[in-house]
């Protein structure tokens, strides 16, 4: 788990307790204090404005404007296209997953630990250096092997 995603937690978690201990009628039973998280969840989630969204908009705005997550063969029909951020490892490849096997794509020892943007659409990815916007490799991936050398 990240840090800021701990922050996060340990935020939600006083902001929950916070609210709950302002309760007028505090729960006797597990089945109350459910009830009470629940209207917790909804408040925070739905109707509450968080400052750092835009509008003050409330989480679950920004959550029914993201796009969700397939399971990968109901993709089969679909492009898929995304961008990532990585880098170079210290032999000159950088990795990727397609369809949920690795690809290693070799970028040259001169580009080890470089801050690179990949820009896949299916099996076509470009590989851009971050800092310069130079372009380092375009290829088509070839779905049978797992090493992807340079030509």
């Amino acid at each position: 788990m990240q840090l800021d995603e701990h922050r996060s937690i340990e935020r939600f978690q006083q902001t929950m307790k916070k609210w709950l201990r302002a309760q007028p009628d505090q729960p006797a039973t597990t089945a109350e204090l459910q009830t009470l998280l629940d209207t917790f969840v909804d408040e925070y989630n739905h109707r509450r404005p968080h400052r750092s969204l835009p509008h003050r908009a409330p989480p679950a705005a920004l959550f029914q404007t993201m796009p969700k997550a397939l399971p990968m063969n109901s993709r089969d029909t679909e492009t898929h296209a995304r961008i990532r951020h990585d880098r170079v490892d210290a032999s000159g490849v950088v990795t990727l997953r397609i369809a949920g096997r690795l690809h290693h794509i070799g970028c040259g020892r001169t580009h080890a630990r470089t801050h690179v943007i990949l820009l896949i659409h299916d099996l076509h990815v470009r590989i851009i250096n971050a800092t310069t916007g130079e372009l380092l490799r375009d290829l088509t991936i070839d779905p049978n092997r797992d090493y992807q050398p340079q030509k």
